[in-house]
């Protein structure tokens, strides 16, 4: 008697690039999947946070809201440009519909969905800063970030935009998609940093659960990066219309 499959889309910080996310989708679709999830981070950004948030009301994935939702709700905790931007888009309904959105959230199987770590949207779960420069975290390193999310068999998360799986001895799989929208971003949180895939492509994952076992494909795809870079420029941005363009944060 065959198994039953569950295969998950796994997108996060799509940063309001609806470009990104309908190339996704369309991709997603042609290779087959049962569940949307979306682990927040979706629309803050000089694109199009609105009209985002619009798909995803339609869509209705399984979803979690990342910092940046939180930071747009509580209007002044971290709030910095793209926060400041996409909040005075949003419409009453909109911000309904990430109000209701809840921090971490538990899938049948023993599957968490964080958006930073198990402890924080703002903590990098399989990345640690050595100074200002980024590099993965060791398993032993991620043990104490586990706790009791330690019990669990997959682990899905973003923030740091990095597409990643790493199994964890005796412990869970933790899947990052990378980022949909963004592939390179400098941050102050805890020091200065920059994180740079060097691409274009918009990332995500299908992660499939075959009962005593997953299967993780990490994949990426084309789709008019111009477009938003012309939308960045035209909204005063000319350090996100470089990222989009490049994947780094200058155009050297």
């Amino acid at each position: 008697m065959a198994l039953s499959l569950t295969r998950y889309c796994v997108v996060s910080d799509i940063h309001g690039n609806l470009p990104a996310l309908e190339a996704v989708l369309a991709d997603a679709a042609r290779r087959g999947f049962d569940q949307l999830v979306d682990l927040g981070d979706s629309l803050s950004g000089p694109l199009w946070p609105a009209e985002t948030a619009e798909r995803l009301e339609a869509l209705r994935p399984i979803a979690i809201r990342g910092n940046h939702e939180r930071q747009v709700l509580t209007l002044g905790d971290r709030m910095g440009e793209s926060d400041a931007f996409t909040a005075a888009r949003l419409r009453s309904r909109h911000i309904e519909y990430i109000e209701a959105l809840p921090a971490e959230r538990e899938l049948p199987g023993r599957i968490l969905m964080v958006h930073g770590s198990p402890r924080s949207d703002v903590e990098y779960f399989m990345e640690i800063l050595d100074g200002d420069q980024v590099r993965p975290r060791r398993p032993s390193e991620l043990m104490p970030l586990l706790g009791n999310a330690g019990e669990q068999r997959l682990i899905l998360c973003g923030h740091t935009h990095i597409p990643r799986a790493v199994q964890v001895p005796n412990g869970p799989l933790i899947v990052n998609p990378g980022s949909v929208g963004l592939q390179a971003y400098e941050d102050d949180h805890p020091v200065r940093h920059v994180i740079e895939n060097g691409q274009t492509a918009a990332r995500y994952a299908i992660v499939t659960d075959h009962g005593r076992a997953f299967t993780v494909s990490l994949l990426h795809v084309a789709y008019d990066h111009e477009s938003a870079a012309r939308k960045a420029e035209n909204e005063g941005r000319p350090d996100w219309a470089i990222a989009l363009r490049t994947g780094r944060m200058s155009p050297a």
